[in-house]
C-alpha cells in the first residue's frame, strides 16, 4: 500500500465589500500612497463593516464557498479548524460556531493561533489528523477581523491589516500529492516586538488599559522586519535543500503577505522569477492567518495537479516556517 498523504482538494476565500484605499489613510494619519506603496507594496486593504460582525462571519462565508464549489455536504466534514488571531470572543471558541452555522453537525472545532503563521501551523495540524488515518475530511479556515484591534491614528500599523478569510479542504491521498514536508520554528523573544499588551491573563482588561490603548496591536516595524526577511527566507531555503529541490521544480512560492520587500527577499532567497510568486497583497493588505488560503483561492485557476507549492510565513511570538506541497488537482 501506497503511504497516505494529506492534499488540499478544495478552496474558498471571502473578503468584505468596503475597500480602505491608501487615499482614506491620508485623511486618517500623517502619511500617503508613495510612501505606503513603496514600503510595503499595499496599494488597499478590505475592511468588516457593520454591527455585531466578527471573525466568524468572515469564515463562515468563506467554508460556505468552499462548499459550494465542491458541492460537499457539511455533515461529512469531522474536523475544523480556525486559525485566527482574532476570535469572536476569549473562551467559546469561534470555530465551534462556525461548524454549526455551517451546518458541520458531525465535525468537532477548534481555534488555532500562532499569529501570521497560524494558517502555515494549521496545514500542518490538518494534515497530521488525515495522515494518522482517524479522519478523512478536514475544514482548515484562515479569518481575521484585524480592523478590530488596530489603531486607527497608529501609521505604523493602520496601514498595513486588512480584514479577509480563506478556507481548504484536507482529505487523504495516495498519489503521493499533498503535504511532502514541514520545518516549522518558533522564538519567544519576539511577544517583545509584535503583540497586544492587554486583554489576556497577563494584563486584564481595565480603565486603565483602555484609557493607554493597549488593546491594539503593537509593533516594533524595524526588529520585525529584520526578523521575518531573514527566517522566511531562511526556512523557505531550507525546504526546498532538504527535498532536492531546485528554483526550476518550485511551481509557486505562497509567501505570507505582510510587506513586499519581505516576500522579494524570500523569492530571491529561492532563486524563483517573480513569475512564480502568489501574491495580492497590493489588493488585501496583511489579513494575518487569512493570506495564504486567499492567495490560494487568488491563483487556483493557474494550479496544475503536480505542481510544487512552497508556502513560508513568519508571525508574532515569534512563529515562522516553510511546507512543501503537491497540489492535487485541475481546477
Amino acid at each position: 500500500m501506497s503511504k497516505t498523504t494529506a492534499a488540499i482538494t478544495a478552496v474558498g476565500s471571502y473578503v468584505p465589500d468596503f475597500v480602505m484605499t491608501n487615499k482614506i489613510l491620508e485623511t486618517l494619519v500623517d502619511t500617503n500612497d508613495e510612501w505606503i506603496t513603496t514600503r510595503t507594496g499595499i496599494k488597499e486593504r478590505r475592511i468588516l463593516k457593520g454591527e455585531g460582525l466578527g471573525t466568524s462571519y468572515l469564515a463562515i462565508r468563506a467554508a460556505e464557498q468552499l462548499l459550494e464549489k465542491r458541492k460537499l455536504d457539511p455533515k461529512e466534514i469531522e474536523l475544523i479548524i480556525v486559525a485566527t488571531a482574532t476570535p469572536d470572543m476569549m473562551v467559546a471558541a469561534t470555530a465551534a460556531y462556525v461548524a454549526s452555522e455551517i451546518g458541520a453537525t458531525n465535525a468537532f472545532a477548534y481555534d488555532l493561533q500562532a499569529a501570521c503563521s497560524s494558517f502555515l501551523y494549521g496545514m500542518s495540524t490538518a494534515a497530521s489528523y488525515i495522515e494518522s488515518g482517524r479522519y478523512k475530511k478536514v475544514l482548515l479556515i484562515g479569518a481575521d477581523k484585524m480592523s478590530s484591534i488596530i489603531d486607527y491614528t497608529d501609521r505604523t500599523t493602520c496601514i498595513i491589516f486588512g480584514d479577509g478569510a480563506g478556507a481548504a479542504l484536507f482529505e487523504p491521498n495516495n498519489e503521493g500529492l499533498g503535504l511532502q514536508d514541514e520545518y516549522l520554528r518558533s522564538d519567544g523573544v519576539g511577544r517583545n516586538f509584535l503583540k497586544m499588551d492587554a486583554g489576556g491573563s497577563l494584563l486584564p482588561a481595565s480603565e486603565e488599559t483602555v484609557k493607554n490603548r493597549q488593546h491594539f496591536i503593537y509593533q516594533d516595524g524595524k526588529s520585525v522586519f529584520k526578523f521575518a526577511v531573514t527566517n522566511m527566507a531562511d526556512s523557505a531555503a531550507k525546504i526546498m535543500e532538504r527535498n532536492n529541490l531546485s528554483h526550476n521544480d518550485v511551481s509557486w512560492l505562497v509567501p505570507h503577505q505582510a510587506n513586499k520587500r519581505i516576500i522579494d527577499a524570500t523569492s530571491n532567497r529561492m532563486g524563483l522569477d517573480d513569475s512564480k510568486v502568489m501574491m495580492n497583497i497590493q489588493r488585501y493588505g496583511n489579513t494575518t492567518s487569512a493570506t495564504l488560503p486567499l492567495l490560494l483561492s487568488d491563483y487556483e485557476s493557474q494550479l496544475k495537479k503536480g505542481d510544487n507549492l512552497v508556502f513560508a510565513a513568519f508571525g508574532g511570538g515569534f512563529t515562522w516556517g516553510s511546507i512543501y506541497l503537491k497540489w492535487a488537482y485541475n481546477s
